[in-house]
């Protein structure tokens, strides 16, 4: 890495010497939590994410409750963060990151954090991690991969969500997010240009075909047409990728978020869950193995190379007799079914339940304990998809986190939103610093922490 090595890497301590954190606004327009940590050399910031759907085992969120913006607010958290935490740290090494993150667990003293809050623990550690980076004089991407043990890094492959459906739209469409993946891409740079090539060119289609009213976006910038079929969405894309003339560059992949739809009562998949109940049809009400052959027969109509939680967090059955008939050529990513947790993703390697695992910061609570999941799928020669949130902010931490464990692939989005730009922008900026030495992921992406 030609433009890191003239970069001396200091060897001096970041000592905290002050904490705070305040209550800010997510791309909702929900609170959540900013963290700025102090150390010898700055103020660094960090801004914690918040989902919509998520999964039942993820570290706990700790909101306020009551009137309050709607019981949405995160005082508490902030209390918690200058009042408990950031005494307790004061004088500890920044740059020691694991030491640190594991004095906030013991702090808190819950197994999900509901103490203290996953979104006050997970801000101070992200960034603990910026200060880190700064005292060793490298950049954040740098100092993570260190962090993780030096993997080679690379530039990751984006999925980008172009139609939303689910609890992320107000649509029919039961299926959260339909992405466009530039496998063909040579570079960062150049998977972005066939990104926003793509969604533009969907853009078209949608107001030709569908009105203007479909070019609404939802919550994740991807288009929230007035659809109800999940293969209508699959079309669309292919369509829009025949029109950007990136046939073949440019591949599907889709996010169900099955456990939004799944009637636990019944043990059936409800695909018109979002429907009156009048207008429900039975051929759209399934059983696991039904949805088993639903998604092998889409898997060979469309070019599908990643599924991300297409069956319920407790359905580890049809999970695994998924990946078992199409894991071969599509990559299977358990979301809600591991949240980032070292324990459920050895349950899920131990059931071969899926091939890859999501991994989101604030499912876990701590940069440390997020790293350690990722090591596991590494061992195991699982993919490690790295994911923003629904609910995110300017804060641009997965990106470097992405770069540092040469996961191969990630979303933050479409190319539209701020909050989702924001990540890919700064991906350019570390494939620009890196230079010749910017590996770009394309069609191996799934080869996590293995390139």
């Amino acid at each position: 890495m030609a433009t890191i090595a003239k970069r001396t890497r200091r060897n001096v301590p970041a000592k905290i010497t002050k904490v705070h954190a305040r209550e800010i606004y997510d791309s909702r327009g929900n609170p959540t939590l900013e963290v700025e940590l102090t150390t010898p050399d700055g103020t660094f910031r960090a801004d914690v994410p918040s989902g919509a759907s998520t999964g039942d085992k993820e570290a706990h969120e700790l909101r306020d409750g009551g009137a309050r913006l709607s019981g949405k607010g995160v005082a508490k958290a902030v209390t918690n963060v200058i009042d408990v935490i950031g005494p307790a740290i004061l004088g500890q090494d920044a740059i020691d990151i694991a030491s640190l993150d594991a004095q906030l667990c013991a702090l808190d003293g819950t197994t999900d954090k509901s103490k203290l809050g996953a979104n006050a623990i997970l801000g101070v550690s992200m960034a603990a991690c910026r200060a880190g980076a700064a005292a060793a004089g490298e950049p954040l991407y740098v100092f993570l991969n260190r962090l993780a043990g030096s993997p080679k890094m690379v530039m990751p492959m984006p999925c980008f969500n172009l139609v939303n459906g689910g609890v992320h739209a107000g649509n029919a469409l039961p299926f959260q997010e339909f992405f466009a993946c530039p496998t063909g891409a040579s570079t960062f740079r150049e998977a972005m240009q066939m990104g926003a090539e793509t969604y533009h060119a969907l853009k078209a289609l949608l107001k030709e075909q569908h009105g203007l009213d479909s070019t609404g976006v939802g919550d994740e910038g991807g288009f929230a047409p007035k659809l109800s079929s999940p293969e209508d969405a699959l079309k669309l894309i292919v369509s829009a990728v025949e029109r950007a003339g990136l046939t073949g560059k440019v591949t599907l992949g889709c996010d169900p978020a099955a456990s939004e739809m799944y009637d636990k009562d019944r043990g059936v998949y409800n695909l018109d869950f979002k429907k009156p109940a009048a207008e429900q049809q039975p051929e759209n009400i399934m059983k696991g193995d039904d949805l088993v052959a639903y998604w092998v027969e889409m898997a060979g109509k469309y070019p599908l190379t990643l599924l991300e939680d297409p069956f319920d967090q407790s359905d580890f059955e049809s999970h695994a007799k998924l990946t078992a008939q199409i894991g071969g050529n599509v990559e299977i990513v358990g979301d809600d079914i591991f949240c980032t947790n070292v324990q459920l993703v050895k349950e899920g390697i131990e059931r071969r339940a899926t091939n890859a695992m999501l991994l989101k910061v604030n499912q876990i609570g701590t940069v440390t304990e997020a790293i350690a999941a990722y090591k596991l799928c590494v061992e195991h020669e699982w993919g490690v998809f790295v994911s923003h949130r629904s609910g995110e902010t300017e804060d641009t931490f997965i990106a470097d986190l992405t770069v540092a464990l040469g996961a191969g692939h990630l979303k933050s989005g479409a190319p539209c939103r701020s909050e989702r730009l924001a990540k890919y922008n700064q991906l350019l900026r570390i494939e620009e610093e890196l230079g010749a030495d910017a590996q770009y992921a394309g069609t191996d992406f799934r080869k996590s922490g293995r390139f």
